[in-house]
């Protein structure tokens, strides 16, 4: 029943919905229909795409038009499937990188880069553009795309309504104010309650506890007495078990914890009537394991009357895969795990394959999926239970706990609103798991939005195109990122206060000028001995740059320490200035480049073995060979000896006068000399801790400006803009979005792609999109014709190059090319099987995962179509819309959402 107290437009709206609007969602439209920008934060799964959707009707009704932005193609597709059976086709149109729907529509669903690259151009379709909704807008702390986000909300035009829709953040009141400073009148909406409670468990062995005891409360949090007790007798007793078993020799007791396997899990949920799960693992091999002990097992989730409904949105979405690329994909596995009611899901799966478990999930024929975090974010299957196998994942670096956002944003995913009475988050206890850190998870609401915005060489030719240096500096100002560091200034300031009110204090203590003259000459001495180390820290580094850039091919190195020790061939010298990384193989067969940092004293050729003209360091046999050959040749590595020689410090006058000073100072002969002279390194500690605060200060203000400023003092010297104004080159530039956007540019300008065939280019453009998961990638000028040798080898001198004046520039450096696409793109391109392409692509003899190589595929397509549309050259325009045709075949073509 809808409430009699709604008016207007909103009522009109909810008169069509099946269910009444919660506080939240009426309190939004409201401040929408008054004419307020909204920004909206709630979790996951509470109803705000309603506000969007009000959006959407406030803009039919007023004659007005509607974009509807999301961050990735599958949510595009799926808001534009869900708004054109409301409001019809002619309503609605759809925009996304490799899709065009009606683009004239008054309701336009696009991802964010769409919008973002029609600002740029001033397009057409702007005109009469009264409100847009960007959906999941806390994407814009994401490292790689969060820039987008704030791009659009600084460009958009003040008369458009702005409608943010947000997971739960914990600063959301400061997003909120930010975004009245540069949108104008913005309603802020914060809804902390869960449209499904959620329970927290703790399953130890094959019992099943709740975390928090009855009497917790959001003030003080308590662990189940049941369960502490309960792990407390589990664990003395394994260690009796430990020491119980005969045999065990002298070692003592050892570990003999073993996880309970997944199917006994999956089954302890089913009889607890917890599924559907999702079973979160942060790690590919670690999902397709888990999947493939379910497949081993006897369990079934199944029913027999559900095989023909899941065999019929199989065929819907793989209906179109190739039957010969059916058993390279694992297809017959992958469906019979379905048949039985699991599978997994991460990015390394088919697309085609991850959307039709998606589909399963949703509809309850899938009862069990393992999965990475990724599909945490922004895709819309909810399940009943989440389970959480540990709290530690990799992030890139290395193994890290959980943070309080990561765990609130897994398990956002329990709970189904109308089907489930309330969700729950099982985590599977192991020895190292501390009960009072899972309950501080579970218990902490701290999920901050950090900006991710800077500048790059694409936004900023943009932007002085659009607007002028002075006004690109002004809105750069604006942004999110520059109004936190503002805010941080306050803080920063304030510790500034206090060091100096403590400065003072301590001076005092310190008694009469000659003692304080005193701890300053001890300052002075401990700071020309730091001098005095750093300079022969950086006379040894040069020492070994100097000696890496002599190197020649074939030279023959030791590398004294860490994981590469031992001999090493060079492959490619690398003479960069000041960084050389010249590609090398080791005799244990590592193929990848070395810096100065594994050299503590100058590397010197030892010897020279003779290289074929052309060494493919990718392949595994190629690999083994040269290594061989390598220990062949009788060269020995020399023994490591002390590099420390005689200090610099003694030879130092400076540092001499210093410490005969100290001595003949008239306070270094009092008695109390060492206690003052405690509180006097508590000075100088203050005082170093102050200057660096100051420095913060000083570069926090104006920061992305700065950047700004150095990134166009750069495009200048590249004649990409001249007198204040974007040249022909520059215009390029802005129209190619690519991390490697300058590269790229630089590459069409000086014609290094021109007289490649269309596999050949596809090649040699995957160098600038490709990213091996591999430490170190590939970095060899290698590739399987001498056309894409040639082409790769010069491009790489342009990034080269390209590093060289961004570090002269204190700029962040482009990422290094990775030749670890070459070959499989290569293949696939020029029409071999996916058998061949994906073992091209992989690594050591391993294939790549069909779902990353479709991925890289895509990426390359789309660089591919941004240099047919910029390319001045006709040949490599033309070639390159060949090579896209090319790629865009078979499993790359199927399901490209």
């Amino acid at each position: 029943m809808i409430s009699r107290s709604l008016t207007g437009e909103l009522a009109a709206f909810a008169a069509e919905l099946k269910f009444q609007l919660d506080p939240f969602q009426r309190q939004s439209c409201e401040a929408l229909e008054g004419g307020h920008s909204v920004l909206v934060c709630a979790p996951t799964g509470a109803g705000k795409t309603v506000v969007g959707e009000f959006a959407v009707h406030l803009a039919l009704a007023s004659g007005g038009k509607c974009f509807y932005t999301t961050p990735i193609k599958a949510l595009s597709n799926q808001k534009f499937a869900d708004l054109t059976e409301r409001y019809g086709r002619d309503e609605v149109g759809l925009l996304t990188g490799d899709q065009s729907i009606n683009p004239d529509a008054s309701v336009v669903v696009m991802t964010t880069e769409v919008l973002r690259n029609m600002l740029y151009a001033s397009s057409d379709a702007l005109r009469g553009l009264s409100y847009v909704v960007m959906d999941e807008v806390h994407y814009l702390a994401d490292r790689f795309r969060g820039a987008v986000w704030e791009e659009v909300i600084l460009h958009l035009p003040p008369e458009v309504r702005l409608v943010s829709l947000s997971a739960t953040v914990s600063n959301a009141e400061e997003f909120g104010a930010w975004m009245e400073t540069v949108r104008g009148d913005t309603a802020v909406i914060v809804d902390e309650t869960r449209p499904v409670p959620l329970w927290q468990h703790v399953m130890v062995g094959r019992r099943m506890f709740d975390l928090f005891d009855s009497r917790s409360s959001d003030a003080k949090v308590i662990v189940d007495e049941d369960l502490q007790r309960y792990i407390k007798h589990r664990e003395a007793t394994d260690r009796m078990d430990n020491w119980a078993v005969p045999g065990r020799g002298r070692g003592g007791p050892r570990r003999s914890f073993r996880p309970m396997p997944r199917p006994e899990v999956i089954a302890k949920l089913d009889d607890e009537g917890l599924l559907p799960a999702i079973t979160f693992i942060f790690s590919r091999a670690g999902c397709d394991g888990a999947l493939a002990q379910c497949v081993r097992s006897r369990l079934d989730l199944s029913r027999e009357d559900d095989r023909e409904e899941i065999d019929a949105i199989i065929e819907k979405h793989t209906g179109d895969l190739p039957r010969s690329d059916l058993e390279v994909l694992g297809y017959w596995e992958w469906r019979e795990a379905l048949h039985r009611g699991f599978a997994a899901h991460h990015a390394g799966m088919l697309p085609a394959f991850r959307h039709t478990v998606e589909e399963l999930f949703v509809r309850g024929l899938v009862r069990a999926v393992f999965a990475t975090e990724t599909l945490a974010l922004g895709i819309n299957m909810p399940a009943r239970t989440v389970v959480l196998e540990r709290l530690v994942k990799f992030n890139g670096e290395s193994h890290a706990e959980l943070t309080p956002g990561e765990y609130t944003q897994l398990t956002g995913r329990a709970g189904r609103r109308g089907i489930d009475v309330e969700g729950h988050a099982v985590v599977l206890w192991q020895p190292e798991v501390d009960t009072s850190a899972v309950a501080g998870l579970a218990s902490t609401r701290t999920y901050p939005l950090r900006s991710s915005f800077r500048p790059g060489y694409n936004m900023s030719i943009n932007l002085v195109d659009r607007m002028g240096a002075v006004e690109s500096r002004a809105l750069l100002e604006r942004s999110f990122a520059q109004f936190q560091a503002d805010r941080s200034v306050v803080g920063l300031v304030r510790g500034i206060e206090r060091n100096e009110a403590q400065l003072r204090k301590l001076r005092s203590q310190l008694g009469d000028e000659s003692f304080f003259e005193y701890i300053q000459l001890r300052e002075r001495i401990r700071e020309r001995e730091r001098h005095i180390e750093r300079q022969g820290r950086t006379d040894r580094r040069q020492a070994a740059v100097a000696a890496l850039t002599s190197l020649r091919r074939g030279d023959v190195v030791a590398i004294p320490s860490g994981r590469r020790q031992g001999l090493a061939v060079i492959l490619e010298p690398d003479a960069t200035p000041g960084d050389p990384r010249p590609l090398v193989l080791t005799e244990d067969k590592w193929a990848g480049r070395i810096s100065a940092a594994d050299f503590p004293t100058p590397a010197e050729s030892l010897g020279r073995l003779r290289l074929p003209k052309h060494v493919d360091h990718r392949t595994a046999r190629v690999r083994r060979d040269l290594a061989s050959a390598l220990r062949s040749t009788g060269i020995t590595a020399p023994r490591r000896g002390r590099h420390g020689g005689k200090s610099k410090a003694a030879d130092d006058r400076e540092l001499q006068t210093l410490r005969r000073a100290l001595r003949n100072h008239p306070a270094h002969a009092r008695p109390d000399r060492e206690q003052l002279a405690r509180i006097g390194e508590r000075y100088n500690r203050v005082e170093r801790e102050t200057e660096q605060l100051r420095q913060q200060v000083a570069a926090t203000t104006n920061s992305l400006a700065r950047t700004f400023d150095r990134i166009i003092g750069l495009l200048e010297e590249r004649g990409y803009v001249e007198d204040g104004e974007v040249t022909q080159d520059g215009r390029r530039l802005a129209r190619i979005y690519a991390e490697a956007d300058l590269v790229v540019a630089e590459a069409l300008r000086q014609g290094l792609w021109r007289g490649l065939g269309p596999a050949e280019l596809a090649a040699v453009v995957s160098i600038l999109v490709y990213e091996s998961r591999q430490e170190g990638g590939y970095l060899g000028a290698s590739g399987p014709t001498a056309p894409i040798r040639r082409a790769v080898d010069a491009t790489i001198g342009v990034w080269s190059q390209l590093r060289a004046d961004e570090a002269r520039h204190r700029l962040q450096p482009t990422r290094e090319p990775d030749l670890g696409f070459v070959t499989g793109v290569y293949t696939w391109a020029r029409g071999d099987d996916l058998a061949d392409a994906l073992l091209a692509s992989g690594d050591r003899g391993n294939p790549l995962s069909a779902g990353d190589f479709v991925r890289w595929c895509r990426q390359v397509i789309d660089l591919l179509d941004q240099i047919h549309s910029t390319a001045d050259d006709v040949e490599v325009a033309a070639t390159a819309s060949k090579a896209v045709r090319a790629i865009r075949r078979g499993v790359v073509a199927v399901d490209a959402a």
